[in-house]
Parts: structure tokens; C-alpha cells; sequence
């Protein structure tokens, strides 16, 4: 048949790509949300953390973190039934490469706010970031070892949301199903902001 290619995948083609973010403070579990959803191996640019940042990097809480996000996480998942391909971006959560958080801004529809429920005071930063831009995100409380230490509405109350509407989770980084449910708990979301716009059109 004239011009047809083998190698062409109708259903992946129809699939829309979304740009999201993964974000919050240092050692809140940004690496292993995405190695525990990503469908590739997932690109790390973690170093090993040394007596360079002493003094710098704030372990409190996270004594034994040994490395390390500089640069950025990446990886993918295929949400089938959504129709679309998700790109992963883990942003890296040390104050001192926040600079470059608007870069990884550009082109992303939406992002997961990760905070850790043991230490909530680090999480304002990312907070504020994501509602000074405007960027729609759901808020992802990580529960290390299953520990709940408070429940979603003292999160919410802590974190001072703008938007009542904010969406707040309870989950396991570390689990594909958590993570995935958060992903289409940010998609509902962006829909939800696509229609009302739409509508008011």
C-alpha cells in the first residue's frame, strides 16, 4: 500500500502529550514517585550529598538521605483509558537550583505538589510557587511508612490553599496506584479548568 508505514501506531498516535511536574521541598519523595509510576526507566541526576553541604542542605528530619536530585527526574506513563501520554518532570528540591523550577515550568499544563506530613513547613515554598503562576496542581501528602500523622483537612489548614478547591490526597510515593490516582485526580482537574474556560467563552 502507497505510504504506509509499518512502524505506525495509530492508538499511540491519537494519544495527547501532557507535560506535568513533580515538585515540593528537599527529600520529600520526588525521585520515587516518579521511578514508581514511570513506564521507562526513569533519567536521575542524583549526586551523592557530602560535607559540601553541610550547613546548606537542611537534613532535619531526613538524616539518612544520601543523595540527591541536581538537575531534573524524568519519565513517562501511558494513561490508556485517558488518552494521553503523561511527561514526568521531578523538579529538584534544594532552595539553591530553584532558579530553576521556571524552566521546567514552561509548557506544562499541570503539576503534583508533594509534601512530606512530617515536615509541612517545607512544602510552603512549592505551595506558593504553583499559585503565583497560576498552574493548576493537586497536593499529594506523602505518608512515609504508612504513617498518617494528620488528617487531610489539618493538612489543607497548614498549607493556607487559595483555591478551596485544590484537590489533597493522601498517599504512598512509593505506590503505582497511589501515584496513578493522584495523575488522574490533576487530569480531572485540568478538564474541569478546560470546560469552564470553554464555557465562559
Amino acid at each position: 500500500m502507497p505510504g504506509y508505514d509499518p512502524g505506525y501506531d495509530a492508538d499511540a498516535q491519537a494519544e495527547s502529550p501532557v507535560k506535568i511536574l513533580i515538585a515540593g521541598g528537599f527529600g520529600v519523595g520526588k525521585t520515587t514517585l516518579v521511578e514508581a509510576v514511570s513506564e521507562i526507566e526513569p533519567l536521575r541526576t542524583e549526586e551523592r550529598l557530602t560535607a559540601a553541604g553541610v550547613g546548606v542542605d537542611d537534613l532535619d528530619g531526613i538524616e539518612s538521605k544520601t543523595a540527591t536530585t541536581v538537575a531534573m527526574d524524568f519519565g513517562r506513563i501511558t494513561l490508556t483509558d485517558a488518552g494521553v501520554v503523561l511527561y514526568l518532570f521531578g523538579t529538584p528540591g534544594q532552595e539553591r537550583f530553584w532558579f530553576m523550577w521556571d524552566d521546567l515550568l514552561a509548557g506544562a499544563l499541570g503539576a503534583i505538589v508533594l509534601v512530606d506530613t512530617r515536615r509541612l513547613d517545607r512544602s510552603f515554598p512549592a505551595v506558593d510557587f504553583f499559585e503565583n503562576r497560576g498552574l493548576p496542581f493537586v497536593v499529594g501528602a506523602n505518608c512515609f511508612d504508612g504513617e498518617q500523622q494528620y488528617t487531610a483537612e489539618q493538612i489543607r489548614a497548614a498549607l493556607h490553599l487559595k483555591d478551596p478547591g485544590t484537590p489533597l490526597l493522601m498517599l504512598d510515593a512509593r505506590s503505582r496506584e497511589d501515584v496513578r490516582g493522584a495523575l488522574l485526580s490533576l487530569l480531572d482537574l485540568l478538564i474541569a479548568g478546560a470546560e469552564k474556560t470553554t464555557a465562559s467563552v
